[in-house]
């Protein structure tokens, strides 16, 4: 299918350019150049649904950790260029369901450690790194299965060790908070029930940062079912709901919750990224939603002013400075929905004051087209210049070098 894509995408130009011109032409823009067919695994049936960069072998490069569906979740080494290659066995050699990826050094021991949250079999991984490309598997240290599609790590009460934010949907959808075990780092204590809310939401995508500026990290919820929530930590991982800080104008299925300052105020904005369905038919307005802070954690929702409306649903973003202006910039992977169809990734441009506007025909190529997912941003080919890769549902993951 998406090999019919592109040459659907493409035809219109057959008439007005030769075949290498068109090449170029759809394989890379002012700002990036896609080399998945020369430097990443070829697959395209995968259900790559995150990815994080970390160098997992300590030879001072970025390789690739996958969070995939339905398969193993994998490693990609990196030749130190840019070119990945498929390391089978890095992790357990089973099929879960892996939502998200996220990286912190858990054990104190200065080597990162990786978790893994799963939604349709409810088995979470965890691993503690060796610093040489290997990890052991210290998934029983995990401390209850659920159906989570969110995850966020980060120190809760500030005692120098990353915690674990876990957002649950399904039956009985309380979200976790794994406090890490000071006296045994690496090992965590349930917190739960004295630092959440009972709240049962269906939800799908959490982050922390700290929005009111008072130094200790909030929680933000992204929901399927709506409202989404903010929650504000009185500094030692005990969180209290504020929902009149945090404006809905409109009811959102959100997917991925991104945390950057849109606006260069000095103050931390909230973007919701959003579907109208997941799959199904057309229902919600997918545009995402930017949510400007006034210092003191309390958000504004001035999307109508500063972001473009959009028909694609976006299962997650990512922030990037694509034309090295300064500014932040948003990335949005993309599906057509309805009917769940595969859709270029898109780019919005930042001019500065937090007003966005798609730019993609000109920064994103033309064959950058898949059922996106989970975007992983950092310099992995040396050059000094940001690249992307970019997970998808049954699609293959692609990467992006940055151009100066």
């Amino acid at each position: 299918m998406l090999r019919n894509l592109l040459l659907i995408g493409a035809g219109h130009c057959l008439l007005y350019a030769a075949p290498w011109t068109l090449q170029a032409q759809q394989g890379e823009t002012a700002w990036f150049k896609d080399v998945t067919a020369t430097h990443v695994p070829m697959d395209g049936r995968e259900h790559a649904l995150d990815v994080a960069f970390l160098d997992v072998d300590g030879d001072h490069d970025l390789d690739a950790i996958l969070a995939l569906e339905s398969e193993p979740n994998r490693l990609y080494l990196n030749d130190g260029k840019g070119r990945f290659t498929w390391k089978k066995g890095a992790f357990a050699e089973k099929d879960h369901d892996s939502e998200h990826v996220r990286i912190a050094d858990f054990n104190k021991d200065g080597i990162a450690d990786i978790i893994f949250v799963a939604e349709d079999d409810q088995t979470h991984q965890y691993y503690t790194g060796k610093g040489d490309g290997t990890f052991v598997d210290v998934s029983d240290r995990l401390l209850a299965k659920s159906e989570a599609n969110g995850l966020d790590v980060g120190d809760v009460n500030g005692d120098g060790l990353p915690d674990i934010v876990i957002g649950n949907s399904g039956g009985k959808a309380q979200d976790f908070l794994w406090i890490n075990n000071p006296e045994k780092p690496g090992h965590f204590m349930d917190y739960t029930t004295r630092g959440l809310p009972a709240i049962e939401d269906q939800t799908q995508a959490v982050k922390l940062v700290d929005l009111n500026g008072d130094g200790t990290l909030d929680l933000i919820v992204g929901n399927e079912v709506p409202p989404n929530r903010l929650f504000f930590n009185d500094g030692t991982g005990r969180f209290t709901e504020h929902p009149g800080s945090l404006e809905l104008l409109v009811p959102l299925h959100t997917r991925d919750v991104l945390a950057f300052d849109a606006n260069r105020d000095g103050h931390t904005d909230i973007l919701f990224v959003n579907l109208t369905n997941n799959g199904g038919e057309w229902d919600k307005d997918p545009t995402a939603r930017l949510l400007i802070n006034d210092g003191k954690g309390n958000l504004k929702d001035e999307t109508a002013s500063r972001i473009p409306a959009q028909k694609l649903s976006s299962y997650s973003g990512t922030i990037i400075d694509f034309n090295h202006d300064g500014y932040a910039d948003i990335v949005l992977s993309a599906v057509k929905t309805p009917p769940f169809e595969a859709a270029q990734v898109q780019a919005l441009q930042n001019n500065g004051k937090g007003v966005f506007t798609n730019v993609t025909r000109n920064v994103i190529p033309g064959i950058t087209v898949g059922r996106g997912w989970g975007i992983a941003v950092g310099d992995v080919n040396g050059d000094a210049v940001l690249d992307m890769m970019i997970g998808g549902w049954g699609s293959q993951v692609r990467l992006l070098f940055g151009k100066k």
